[in-house]
């Protein structure tokens, strides 16, 4: 029975850090919604630019087991898209704005991926829960 409520324990604390990654993902994802039309506070400067998350697999020592963490956030290196709009405030001598690199689409896209995964996890925490509970009723019995 010691295994058995190791595994348990090993399984639920991999789902978890998959939860924490993926909602630690899901707040990137929505700092980038959040600021898809945003342009610099000073002409000609930079708007605000796309944070891309990484994860990174780690050993758990407590678990004796690999889990997943939210890596380095690092920034987006592709081009601001450019408007020209001579009457805005963020326009530079040419009158173009850049606009973050920011694809409303594909953040929209990445967010279902991470509900989904997150889901996932989460259900991996239910059946192992559900699994215990069936556990203890036949220890009981």
């Amino acid at each position: 029975m010691a295994d058995d409520s190791s595994d348990f324990g090993r399984s639920m604390g991999i789902a978890t850090s998959g939860l924490r990654a993926q909602a630690g993902r899901m707040r990137v994802i929505s700092e980038n919604v959040a600021n898809a039309q945003s342009t610099a506070q000073t002409a000609g400067g930079d708007p605000y630019r796309r944070k891309v998350p990484t994860f990174v697999s780690q050993l758990d020592r407590t678990l004796d087991a690999r889990v997943v963490a939210l890596g380095r956030i690092r920034p987006d290196t592709t081009a601001f898209p450019l408007k020209y709009e001579p009457g805005n405030p963020s326009a530079d001598a040419s009158g173009n704005v850049k606009y973050p690199n920011v694809n409303s689409l594909v953040e929209m896209t990445d967010l279902k991926e991470a509900q989904r995964s997150y889901e996932a996890n989460l259900n991996i925490i239910s059946a192992t829960r559900r699994m215990i509970q069936r556990t203890l009723d036949i220890l009981k019995a």
